[in-house]
């Protein structure tokens, strides 16, 4: 095993992360991905864990499910008539394509929003035709083509459907982050003052907190039963919009949108930067009277190729019997045991989980 750092109640302690992934070429093992991941219940109960299940890192855009949940509950996706298709891209890590950005602006419109209001910054699509689309025309990327802009849409809606300032929304201070922080707190049932609060890609808080609670967050929005009644119906307007509409959490080669396509109604999840994963488990999924389930993943390299937190969350749905056979078979780029080909589609070497569940 490999020693890792974590912050935890502000002190630095040693966490245990172990090899989760194995890339081979040919007799040899060329690469080996750490990691810790943690299986929790509704109700709270650690199913299983690999490696350090109280191991703090950063969410990452994994949160966002989390952070529109008070927008939802106070209305605001009925209040600008937002479709369950614009509900979903509030949860997106977008890849930019001409559908994505259609959607957003639909949202700008309905909402009364400028472009120029948006603080996420602005970069290419991640969808590589779509870019070469833009340069082809000589056009460049505008906010609406950042991966985030759901979420900063979301966030200027709320801003203005709670009468807020849209001034500065992206700070820590703003009421609109302090509402959606205690709305994280509360899922995760982690206290806000724990929380490491840092800055994410797009400028708004990030957070920080052991894995157990990102996966107990996601388990409850996956099967919201003890919460009150208008936040169990966010959670459930949220999970529905993003499993119904995939492809606007990520895009026509993104892991979260090929899995929610391939599960068929079982399964949301929500992949954030520097290799972490979320998963929810729909209540029944596993029998009749199955809670709901929530998956959170850490690979301790951030992933950089994006191959091996989708190996783990998949070894682990396959061991829970989430997935069918057939569904697995529709995810064989992204599952263990798979080859691995050089650019002339020569087997080369294989990509192995190296855990047992």
């Amino acid at each position: 095993m490999l020693n890792f750092l974590k912050i935890q109640d502000g002190v630095v302690n040693a966490s245990m992360y172990e090899p989760l992934v194995s890339l081979s070429r040919g007799p040899i093992e060329e690469s080996l991905h750490f990691g810790a991941a943690a299986v929790v219940d509704s109700n709270g109960k650690l199913m299983f864990s690999l490696g350090d299940a109280n191991g703090v890192t950063y969410l990452r855009s994994t949160s966002k499910p989390l952070q529109a949940i008070p927008f939802v509950e106070a209305g605001g996706a009925k209040k600008f008539e937002f479709t369950e298709e614009e509900t979903a891209i509030m949860c997106a890590s977008h890849h930019g394509t001409a559908e994505h950005v259609r959607v957003v602006q639909s949202m700008h419109q309905k909402a009364g929003l400028r472009l120029e209001q948006m603080m996420c910054g602005v970069h290419y699509p991640e969808d590589t035709n779509s870019r070469n689309a833009l340069i082809e025309q000589g056009q460049g990327p505008v906010a609406y083509h950042h991966n985030c802009s759901g979420k900063h849409t979301m966030m200027l809606a709320y801003a203005k459907l709670m009468g807020y300032s849209s001034e500065d929304y992206i700070q820590p201070h703003h009421p609109v982050q302090r509402d959606i922080l205690r709305c994280v707190s509360e899922m995760c049932q982690y206290s806000e003052e724990k929380i490491a609060i840092g800055v994410d890609g797009c400028t708004v808080p990030v957070f920080g907190m052991p894995l157990y609670n990102a996966a107990l967050g996601f388990a409850r929005m996956a099967d919201p039963h003890a919460l009150s009644e208008k936040r169990a119906a966010a959670c459930r307007t949220l999970s529905q919009a993003m499993m119904h509409y995939p492809m606007m959490i990520a895009g026509p080669k993104g892991f979260d949108t090929h899995l929610m396509t391939a599960a068929n109604g079982k399964v949301f999840c929500k992949a954030g930067a520097e290799g972490f994963q979320g998963v929810g488990i729909l209540p029944g999924v596993l029998g009749p009277d199955s809670p709901g389930i929530g998956i959170a993943i850490k690979i301790s390299d951030g992933d950089p190729n994006l191959r091996a937190r989708s190996a783990v969350a998949l070894s682990i749905l396959h061991h829970m019997q989430v997935l069918t056979e057939a569904e697995l078979g529709n995810l064989m780029d992204y599952t263990s045991a798979h080859p691995v080909y050089n650019w002339r589609k020569i087997e080369v070497g294989k990509l192995t989980t190296t855990f047992d569940l």
